[in-house]
């Protein structure tokens, strides 16, 4: 297992934290349903709108690079939301097969048209995919919405489609404050821990791909 920040071409957003704390339990409820509000309702509700803007890209490119990806390569996209990274990566490198799964039919049917025929509706606990049967797969904000255990199976499938080859990104925390941070802007995470927690979890699941994490600091958040 190693570090690797795929995202680091990404611009860094504020959040606005207060404003999420006020209706903070309503907001988790409809959040954790993945439709329409979480994707495109209200920022308290999650995304504030999931729109294609480009900025995915970059990290594509980055991807491709990094995995050394070639023409007739397969990679898998779990929790692909609208299929940007999807389409991205289809751009960047065609002939290159790239699948995307999310739990969410909202997301699915809302997806960006270049990238919906390469989506289905899977979750990251139970891929549908022989063994061995990509040579990249990203789980990008995305298994710590699940339970610990089913955190577990989701890295054993990561390993066990892609051996080595995976990229696992998800929250986690530092300090007290960075904890605080998060529990009160997260709505959809169910497990989360430090960095050396979840390494503790990764080996657990025999996980042996690249990982990163996404830490709330200070001054991503207005008015805290």
């Amino acid at each position: 297992m190693l570090e690797f920040n795929l995202l680091g071409q990404l611009p860094r957003c504020v959040r606005e934290v207060k404003s999420r704390v006020a209706t903070k339990e309503e907001s988790r409820q409809l959040a954790l349903k993945f439709g329409r509000e979480y994707f495109d309702g209200t920022r308290e509700q999650g995304y504030g709108g999931y729109h294609y803007d480009g900025r995915w890209s970059a990290i594509a490119k980055r991807a491709i690079e990094h995995w050394q990806l070639k023409p007739g390569d397969r990679v898998l996209d779990i929790g692909c939301a609208k299929g940007f990274f999807v389409k991205d990566l289809r751009d960047a490198l065609p002939g290159l097969e790239v699948i995307g799964i999310d739990i969410s039919d909202y997301a699915l049917m809302s997806a960006h048209p270049d990238a919906q025929p390469h989506l289905l509706r899977a979750s990251c606990d139970d891929l549908p995919f022989d063994d061995n049967s990509f040579r990249a797969v990203f789980a990008i904000n995305t298994i710590h919405n699940l339970e610990s255990e089913r955190c577990l199976r989701a890295l054993r499938e990561i390993e066990r489609v892609c051996p080595g080859g995976g990229f696992v990104q998800v929250d986690a925390y530092r300090t007290e404050a960075e904890r605080t941070l998060f529990l009160d802007w997260m709505l959809t995470a169910k497990t989360f821990d430090t960095p050396a927690g979840w390494l503790k979890t990764f080996a657990a699941a025999n996980y042996g791909g690249l990982y990163w994490w996404t830490i709330l600091e200070h001054d991503d958040a207005a008015g805290t």
